[in-house]
């Protein structure tokens, strides 16, 4: 990007003495094209979601306050001095924009590196149990580790959604659930600990989780169902959900060595 320093230096000196805006505007107009230029660069190496604009944006921050700081008596080019300030002020602004913490992105690559490592050694998606291993941790705090290694990221509501053709577009906002409608996943999660439990669990075990779960029964109602105290009810509870993990466990372990 050439830009003549030279040529606005009677700009250079008439800003430093009087600070008027017309001299500042003179010079931002003159280095605009090197903000458009850095933002060039740099968006080839971000996300598709970042915009030129938005970058173009950040950067004429950094130019203009690259231009309030700028002293020329100390023999440094313009030009020289304020890339930095513009790239700089570009970095800023993306990351303080980013909200996924770095220890998030620190468990996502070692995840990612470790399942490739392992990949690459059997020839196929390693296990949770491998992976625990691996990293020489339980699968408990493998799976924590899993969980919070994912990544999240903030969508507009007006952009359009990834699943619509380029017949027919509709925006996340057409796509957001209806509270008020039934959530298919619940029905499927209580069928799934019916079935548990019908396996698993004896005759008044079956009778509190169907009343709890499926009636939505307190814990004290249930205890007059039955005719048991409350802290009773609690402990055949608790039994049942100590049955219905380890069901749950036994069940992901049948799943991954099959």
């Amino acid at each position: 990007m050439r830009i003549d320093d030279r040529k606005v230096r009677d700009v250079w000196l008439k800003y430093g003495r009087t600070h008027r805006k017309i001299y500042k505007n003179k010079l931002i107009e003159t280095y605009f094209p090197l903000v458009r230029h850095i933002a060039d660069r740099m968006l080839m190496t971000l996300p598709a979601s970042v915009e030129l604009n938005d970058l173009i944006s950040m950067g004429t921050f950094g130019l203009i306050e690259a231009i309030e700081r700028f002293d020329p008596d100390r023999g440094v080019l313009f030009k020289t001095y304020c890339v930095n300030r513009i790239r700089g002020a570009i970095l800023d602004e993306l990351r303080s924009q980013d909200w996924v913490p770095r220890l998030v992105r620190y468990k996502s690559s070692t995840v990612d590196k470790v399942g490739g490592r392992l990949k690459g050694r059997f020839g196929r998606e390693a296990t949770v149990f491998e992976m625990a291993q691996e990293l020489e941790i339980t699968v408990e705090e493998y799976q924590k580790m899993e969980r919070e290694a994912k990544p999240t990221a903030m969508l507009s509501l007006s952009d359009e959604s990834p699943e619509g053709s380029a017949e027919s577009s509709s925006r996340i906002l057409d796509l957001v659930k209806d509270e008020r409608g039934d959530n298919p996943f619940t029905h499927v999660h209580l069928r799934d600990i019916r079935e548990l439990a019908k396996k698993h669990l004896n005759e008044k075990e079956q009778i509190v989780v169907s009343l709890y779960y499926f009636d939505q029964l307190s814990m004290k109602e249930i205890a007059k169902v039955l005719g048991l105290t409350e802290s009773r009810i609690c402990q055949i509870h608790s039994k049942v959900i100590e049955k219905l993990r380890k069901a749950l466990t036994e069940l992901r372990c049948d799943l991954f060595l099959a």
